[in-house]
């Protein structure tokens, strides 16, 4: 009996050994491989639901995306952070300059869920509140001070809130969609996550872009903002959180200078047929018209 015990107790002593050395091999050693994997099968999932949508179908909804200009606004953002000292080659094409000012963002104000919500958020005031009160913020107020930063520099862009299917789940991302009139199409640029994607070529892709080749299964290249994020940057963590926060989309009807000061104006909501935004404001707009909702700018 004696001999028994002592058998089952070197057994389980062994077994405690086994799942001890498999529990410190998987937190220190197959660290990195453990969350690719994990972040693969979540993108698997997550593409699934892309796919399984109602696809988007035109509509009537009534709305007009407008982009708007203020010269002297424009002037004073260009003088307060000295942009003529950034953007030096005036005849680089639009995506390099919106390249320079998304990497002048990324760069001194890093990623945060602040504590203090600012209450300006305009170009000028985000700064200041980086400097004196917290120093990093949300993708949300980095892509307002990068908004207005372009929209000084006459870049036309969108500020895009982008939402998973689960309505449940707060954790979306928004992030800046620029107009390249060089190539006649949108781009996505991302300062707070300090990255941008593309395709084959190198060509910046758009949302719509990025969401049509998640559902084909086309390649997409990522790329960080700096060359020093190469080796580091978690492309599968990266890769998996877009397939996430594809699934519909929010914007401002008009854009311009400190358009959530005065947080007047409808909201447009893009998703798939038969989803519904529960938290629409009554003169919000629900749209599943994609190829209206992503148009070129026709107005500034």
């Amino acid at each position: 009996m004696k001999k028994t015990l002592k058998i089952i107790g070197y057994t389980l002593v062994g077994l405690i050994l086994i799942f001890i050395t498999a529990a410190l091999l998987i937190r220190f050693v197959f660290k990195e491989q453990m969350i690719a994997y994990t972040s693969k099968l979540e993108e698997t999932e997550r593409i699934e639901l892309l796919r399984n949508a109602t696809p988007y179908a035109s509509d009537t909804a009534h709305y007009h995306f407008v982009y708007q200009q203020d010269t002297l606004q424009a002037q004073k953002i260009r003088a307060y952070f000295r942009l003529d000292t950034l953007l030096t080659d005036s005849a680089a094409n639009t995506w390099d300059k919106a390249l320079t000012l998304a990497k002048f963002v990324a760069k001194n104000i890093p990623h945060a869920n602040q504590t203090k919500y600012p209450e300006k958020r305009n170009a000028i005031d985000l700064w200041k509140y980086t400097r004196e009160v917290e120093p990093a913020f949300n993708c949300r107020l980095h892509s307002i001070l990068l908004h207005e930063l372009m929209l000084s520099e006459g870049i036309t862009n969108r500020f895009v809130t982008c939402l998973p299917a689960d309505t449940l789940d707060s954790d979306c991302h928004v992030v800046n969609l620029v107009w390249l009139p060089e190539q006649n199409k949108w781009a996505m640029i991302d300062s707070d996550m300090q990255a941008w994607i593309s395709n084959s070529e190198g060509t910046p892709l758009s949302l719509a872009e990025m969401r049509e080749r998640y559902i084909s299964g086309s390649p997409m290249q990522i790329h960080p903002l700096f060359d020093s994020l190469k080796e580091d940057f978690n492309y599968d963590y990266y890769r998996s959180y877009w397939a996430k926060n594809l699934y519909w989309f929010i914007c401002w009807e008009e854009t311009g200078y400190g358009k959530e000061d005065a947080m007047k104006g409808r909201q447009i909501t893009l998703a798939p047929a038969g989803f519904t935004d529960p938290d629409a404001g009554p003169s919000d707009i629900h749209t599943t018209d994609a190829e209206r909702f992503w148009a070129a700018p026709d107005s500034i």
